[in-house]
């Protein structure tokens, strides 16, 4: 099933295997801006079912780590328009995911102080500009806790960005509301603990992700959106929220009837809860339509969801990292190159190194 066409919302994929979204860093300066390096990586990668860029900032603020591609400015759009140009020459398939890290980012980054739904800090660290000019992990700063105003500009920002990629050629957009990111900080009480009717009850906890997923969906249509969650992480992949799961199966029952692209659940990191069959069963009775997972698969955990009918897409991520031809190894047995320490340090920004110069199997 693996090598199968799939019908995503009208939309021919040549399989079902996913390149999972994926921070790499490798814009060019000033603005921020998606390059001929980016686009010749990604249509490495183009034999993939659908291919999901890696998180995009919708705002400024709503950067979290630096050297990544916004979509809020002509210039990314049409910086975005040569990787979408070079994956459709190959006939791939190419989703952008639209970001806001919300508090999980450093001032100097996003330019003002981070927002977030209550001022509440996270201890973590993000890729941010150094003291000495380069660039390397930097702690997040204090948040401020998000106005009124600032909801309705974020809801705003989505919208905008998600006519901004179809602008781009982006074949649809994934929401990111997973890792602790700012849709997921507003459905956790870890990191929501607001007094008003974004705040307190599963309810109110969901209501800016289904209004962001509404909004976006009556700009481009339903079938050219989709949204990322992680209700088996923890937030920043540390302590799992206590009423994370029933949060997610509420939000999930509120949205089946807009019918997406896709829900794509990621999975087994940080400090996680394994999926079991019986929650799996439970999500497909309550999201009958498209589901994409993620999470440290393997080309036969992966057939193994897609044969139990758990999932219809299956993504890899670091996979993708040194095997741009993953489909091909897969399909005629070659042996993957390891995602070792040396891919993991180039991981994040640099050049054409550790990017682009990875061979294929052939």
């Amino acid at each position: 099933m693996l090598f199968t066409e799939f019908d995503l919302a009208g939309s021919r994929l040549a399989n079902r295997i996913t390149m999972a979204p994926m921070t790499r860093s490798r814009t060019s300066q000033p603005g921020d801006v998606p390059n001929a390096l980016m686009a010749t990586y990604y249509q490495q990668r183009a034999s993939a079912g659908l291919i999901i860029s890696e998180g995009t900032p919708v705002s400024a603020v709503a950067r979290g780590y630096s050297l990544t591609p916004g979509i809020y400015t002509q210039a990314q759009i049409e910086g975005w328009r040569l990787v979408t140009d070079a994956v459709h020459q190959k006939g791939g398939k190419i989703f952008t995911q639209l970001w806001h890290v919300g508090r999980r980012s450093h001032t100097d980054i996003a330019g003002e102080q981070p927002v977030a739904p209550s001022a509440i800090k996270q201890a973590d660290k993000v890729y941010g500009p150094l003291a000495d000019g380069g660039y390397g992990m930097v702690e997040t700063s204090v948040p401020r806790a998000m106005t009124q105003t600032d909801i309705d500009q974020t809801v705003a920002d989505f919208v905008q960005a998600a006519k901004n990629a179809i602008e781009a050629g982006f074949d649809g957009i994934e929401l990111h509301g997973a890792h602790g990111y700012l849709l997921d900080q507003f459905m956790r009480k870890v990191s929501n603990q607001r007094q008003d009717q974004y705040g307190g009850s599963q309810q109110n906890r969901i209501r800016l992700t289904v209004d962001i997923i509404n909004a976006v969906a009556d700009a481009i249509g339903a079938n050219k959106v989709a949204i990322r969650l992680s209700p088996l992480v923890g937030e920043g992949f540390s302590e799992v929220d206590s009423d994370i799961i029933d949060v997610t199966k509420l939000l999930l029952k509120e949205i089946a009837p807009l019918n997406l692209a896709y829900v794509h659940f990621s999975e087994n990191i940080g400090e996680y809860t394994e999926a079991t069959d019986h929650f799996r069963q439970e999500i497909r009775a309550i999201y009958p339509h498209t589901i994409m997972v993620a999470g440290k698969l393997t080309q036969e955990s992966a057939q193994t969801l897609l044969t139990k009918g758990y999932a219809d897409l299956v993504a890899f991520g670091t996979p993708y990292v040194t095997n741009p031809d993953l489909v091909e190894r897969f399909k005629h047995n070659k042996p993957l190159a390891e995602f070792d320490a040396d891919a993991r340090l180039t991981l994040y920004g640099g050049n054409e190194v550790g990017y682009i110069d990875y061979p294929t199997a052939s």
